[in-house]
């Protein structure tokens, strides 16, 4: 995600390469990543948030404590912009004493096509300039949206974790593909293209997506019989509990 970030603010011209510092204990990531984007590297956690005025805490949750005892004398002063799943604002200011400008972020992984969903919860503390930058970073990868940190979880399961649904969707309507006679390569691209134009058709309408598919069920004709037996197999009630068990199991992470 970290890689997804660097290369959508450099694409975006959100900040030139000479402006992004990026840490990493493994030698080899931080030679790829100065190899890729011409960024400045190194893995020493303290210098590089002592040189920023915005750090992004780019790593998993499990890490997040060293990073933050390592780092809290200096975070004071920065703007802190969390991706960790799962820690609250709370939890960070907690453990990094003086840390009052935080972000916290849900991207998701599609940002690594610049495609990317990303939820912001932030401080009071926050000025609304503070605000334009969080923004700012995740709009270099996608669309952002500001909401109440109490329902990150369920972020976490919709947004979160619905690509993997969707991946798994797009599967399953080529496998359907193959089964009535269509190449494998066709049937992906068909499938795959087939869930981009319906997206981008509820974004851009703006019209409920049950309109937009009782334009395509005519009556009597294919799509009303795919749709019949979707709603035979629970479709739509699977899918709402998917939801609900990864954001059961969000909360269960957090706790």
């Amino acid at each position: 995600m970290a890689e997804a970030i660097i290369g959508g603010l450099l694409a975006g011209n959100v900040c030139r390469p000479e402006l992004l510092w990026a840490t990493d204990p493994v030698p080899a990531r931080c030679d790829r990543l100065k190899s890729q984007f011409a960024v400045r590297v190194g893995s020493d956690n303290r210098q590089a948030v002592a040189w920023a005025d915005v750090v992004i805490l780019a790593v998993k949750p499990q890490a997040l404590p060293h990073v933050l005892e390592e780092t809290g004398s200096e975070l004071h002063r920065v703007l802190v912009i969390s991706i960790a799943a799962g820690i609250t604002i709370q939890s960070i200011m907690t453990q990094a004493p003086g840390a009052q400008r935080v972000i916290r972020a849900m991207p998701n992984m599609p940002a690594l096509v610049r495609e990317g969903m990303t939820a912001l919860a932030w401080t009071n503390a926050l000025s609304e300039q503070d605000k334009e930058i969080g923004r700012a970073v995740f709009q270099a990868v996608g669309r952002v949206i500001p909401i109440e940190e109490r329902l990150m979880d369920a972020v976490t399961g919709l947004s979160g974790s619905g690509p993997a649904y969707v991946f798994q969707a797009i599967e399953a309507l080529a496998d359907g593909g193959v089964k009535m006679g269509l190449p494998r390569q066709t049937a992906e691209v068909l499938a795959a293209q087939t869930v981009l134009g319906a997206a981008k058709m509820v974004l851009e309408s703006g019209d409920h997506p049950a309109k937009l598919k009782d334009r395509v069920a005519s009556p009597g004709g294919t799509t009303i019989a795919g749709l019949h037996r979707l709603e035979e197999g629970r479709f739509r009630a699977t899918l709402m509990g998917a939801v609900e068990a990864a954001t059961k199991r969000s909360q269960e992470l957090a706790r």
